[in-house]
């Protein structure tokens, strides 16, 4: 077993935080357009690219799964690799949150995944466009401003995807091709694109994750391989089929001293949801319009 996710958790822990537990303001640069990810760009070239033997490789553009790509360095990188002998590999998909007026971490009850669902496994492709398939992690970051061009991070939470979803064929039915419509509207050049767009758990809105660094793994033995961890939870899942277990740790001096290990079952919030979608917004006029009665 490799431990990818646990490096990549420690790196953020120590970049985003001071020994103390108290975020640490840093410099972030500004959007430059809807798809930039300077927070992205910073965990690629700051952050993971710390870690010894391990190459980050960061997504060649906008809207592609996964944001982030660790992998063991081979020792010849430019050498075609066997299947059977693939380097040890983590997807990270990267979710930024802000604040509400009232203090509480946004989206709390359901983020939107846009066209891609969250999974435990993810498929990404060699050079020759062969499908792989690899585990994917989930990396959620409630940034709030610090002052001018500074930013910091008061939540973070690094989850392996099978928390979010386990089902790997619903995975792969969204994000394989799909059938649009075309010559739509009066004139024949409309398409409807068909897209879905999907929400899924935000696991910030679990309140015994916020203000804190937490690393959410199925491992149950990982404060016992890394002494800078510590086990400060466990986390079942009931709901969808068989109870699915995860473990909870944070940076051992996060926790406070005698912590006892307690156990969060379903702790998602959950929003009451119907089949039915909601209509566009109307626009209202000023003024009330009367229909004109008929004389008969």
């Amino acid at each position: 077993m490799d431990y990818l996710a646990v490096h990549a958790f420690l790196s953020a822990r120590q970049r985003f935080w001071d020994d103390r537990g108290v975020p640490v303001p840093f410099e972030l640069r500004p959007k430059r357009n809807t798809q930039d990810d300077p927070f992205d760009e910073l965990l690629a070239t700051r952050v993971f690219t710390s870690l010894p033997g391990i190459t980050c490789a960061k997504s060649p553009g906008p809207l592609i799964t996964p944001d982030l790509l660790l992998y063991r360095t081979p020792d010849d990188p430019g050498a075609p690799v066997h299947r059977n002998a693939l380097p040890s590999m983590l997807a990270i998909e990267v979710k930024k949150l802000e604040r509400t007026a009232q203090g509480g971490v946004a989206r709390a009850s359901g983020l939107d995944y846009n066209t891609t669902p969250p999974c435990g496994t993810v498929r990404v492709y060699d050079k020759r466009d062969t499908p792989v398939d690899v585990a994917c992690s989930y990396l959620f970051a409630c940034l709030e401003s610090a002052g001018e061009s500074q930013v910091k991070v008061t939540a973070m939470v690094l989850v392996d995807g099978n928390l979010l979803n386990a089902d790997f064929n619903f995975y792969l039915s969204i994000v394989g091709e799909r059938t649009k419509q075309i010559g739509l509207g009066s004139y024949g050049d409309g398409a409807n694109r068909a897209r879905p767009m999907l929400i899924f758990s935000n696991p910030l809105g679990i309140s015994e994750f916020d203000h804190r660094a937490t690393l959410v793994q199925k491992s149950a033995e990982l404060s016992t391989r890394f002494t800078s961890l510590e086990m400060t939870n466990t986390l079942v899942r009931t709901t969808g089929g068989k109870p699915a277990l995860f473990h909870c740790y944070r940076f051992v001096r996060d926790v406070p001293s005698g912590w006892k290990v307690t156990e969060l079952v379903d702790p998602f919030p959950v929003p009451a949801r119907v089949e039915q979608t909601q209509p566009r917004g109307r626009f209202r006029l000023p003024f009330e319009v009367q229909t004109q009665k008929s004389d008969g």
